[in-house]
């Protein structure tokens, strides 16, 4: 068992926490067996490590022997330790390090795409997870991360996607407008989400262009797209406010319109 925090493996896991660690070794940190059960069931060959405590819970115990049985390396640790190379306050007995697998942008889309996701400088890691979970629930082709937005390996957004990140293809530090030519020509229309568009008072309303296979693009939680930005789209559309809520959160405005076209081309 490894009970020092001055362990050369330890130090190196811990340092994943930093966006330049992540960079320089194209890795990323898996916390939870949540996280961790998704990344063995869906790309268990990205999987490099797993440290686990002994003890923790049967689940735990469940995922460290079926990374055994995959020849990943598991690492029995103390709480100590696994406090030293987590995130969270209070981690839940079992983290993997795993390593980052990003699609090109020229080939993150299928054939015949429906729904993609575009996030343009984004600021918020747990925003940046939650969108890429909803996306994947309401069966997104892809989701893309555009120049300037967080990092969608950092633990915050790692956790925040609940091991959907395994789930679909995701491109990052893509530029803006490379991305809206890509998804153009793949044959989407491309929407912008922003407060200065169209209000979507109904889905009904709206059915014919929800209908259509769409790029939609979000931009950054505090100043939204530029108008330069919005020129690259088709169309702008914003959500309504029925009640006094100053405004909607990114993450929730993403799964209303999400789901709306996932609705319409679903039929």
């Amino acid at each position: 068992m490894l009970t020092s925090v001055h362990n050369e493996r330890v130090k190196s896991a811990a340092a994943l926490a930093r966006r330049n660690a992540r960079s320089k070794t194209g890795r990323f940190l898996l916390e939870g067996p949540q996280a961790v059960d998704e990344a063995l069931t869906g790309r268990h060959d990205l999987v490099d490590e797993v440290f686990v405590t002994p003890g923790a819970s049967v689940r735990v115990d469940g995922l460290a022997a079926t990374a055994e049985r995959l020849g990943i390396r598991v690492t029995e640790v103390s709480d100590a330790v696994l406090r030293a190379i987590a995130d969270t306050v209070t981690p839940q007995g079992i983290l993997a390090v795993a390593r980052q697998a990003p699609t090109a942008l020229e080939q993150v889309l299928p054939t015949q795409p429906s729904l993609v996701a575009i996030l343009h400088r984004i600021a918020d890691p747990g925003n940046a997870g939650a969108v890429l979970r909803v996306a994947d629930a309401a069966g997104a082709d892809a989701v893309v991360f555009t120049q300037g937005s967080v990092d969608p390996y950092n633990p915050k957004a790692v956790r925040a996607t609940t091991g959907s990140l395994f789930h679909l293809p995701m491109t990052v530090d893509a530029p803006l407008e490379q991305a809206v030519e890509v998804a153009r020509s793949a044959g989407l229309q491309v929407l912008a989400a922003d407060v200065s568009g169209e209000v979507l008072h109904s889905s009904a309303a709206h059915a014919d262009l929800l209908a259509q296979a769409t790029a939609w693009v979000f931009g950054n939680e505090a100043h939204g797209l530029t108008e330069e930005e919005l020129a690259l789209c088709d169309g702008v559309i914003r959500l309504p406010i029925f009640g006094r809520a100053e405004s909607l959160n990114l993450a929730t405005a993403a799964a209303v319109l999400l789901y709306q076209s996932a609705f319409h081309i679903r039929g």
